[in-house]
């Protein structure tokens, strides 16, 4: 069985506590770290390289929009949820743009930090159940987003917005995987976005995809 390596980053030991006794129920979650402040959670994400960083976003010496933002730039394997507690847009809206995969309110329940985890660590984002109304509100969506894309980059933007591997795009739009990654390139340099996340969160808010109930 592989292990899904975990890192929690929080000001408050009694979070990182509850978090911990979640998590240690599931034999395919290992928690190889745990932080109280921005600076030292950076350092340790360098040092063990988890699968997951679940981050509060209220800590002290960076805070976790920051930390989120340089993990996204120096390790983009590192899938980052950003814990938070509040729901609203404009929060949700700056994690994204950091470059999370995902987003949980203090409020979520075990099963959800659960799924949240997995969901990030297949590739996927996983937004608060409690945060997809205020996410809803701030999305327009509108045609003329795709105006600087071609029809095939539309597409490759689409199937890595679900999750898609390369690999499988290739396969699915029958072209090499090179073209795919060509692609992408591309579409990231015309919409200004360094990051799949970014992706994610542009591909939501031009109703290119929906997120799931």
């Amino acid at each position: 069985m592989k292990q899904i390596r975990v890192l929690v980053a929080g000001h408050y030991a009694i979070i990182r506590s509850g978090i911990r006794s979640v998590l240690e129920k599931l034999p395919d979650l290992q928690i190889v770290a745990e932080a109280d402040d921005g600076a030292e959670a950076l350092e340790l994400i360098r040092q063990h390289q988890p699968a997951v960083a679940l981050i509060e976003n209220a800590m002290s010496r960076l805070n976790g929009f920051e930390v989120t933002a340089r993990i996204s730039r120096e390790s983009p394997d590192v899938r980052v949820i950003i814990l938070s507690q509040h729901a609203d847009g404009e929060c949700l809206r700056e994690a994204l743009c950091c470059g999370a995969a995902g987003y949980l309110t203090m409020n979520a329940s075990a099963s959800e930090l659960e799924l949240a985890i997995r969901t990030v660590a297949n590739g996927k984002t996983h937004i608060s159940f409690s945060a997809t109304e205020p996410l809803m509100n701030f999305v327009r969506p509108t045609n003329e987003a795709f105006e600087p894309l071609t029809p095939r980059q539309r597409e490759v933007l689409q199937l890595t917005a679900e999750g898609i591997s390369t690999k499988q795009i290739a396969l699915r739009l029958n072209i090499s995987v090179k073209t795919v990654e060509t692609h992408r390139r591309l579409l990231m340099k015309r919409l200004g976005i360094h990051h799949t996340p970014g992706l994610v969160h542009y591909a939501i808010k031009v109703g290119l995809i929906r997120l799931e109930d």
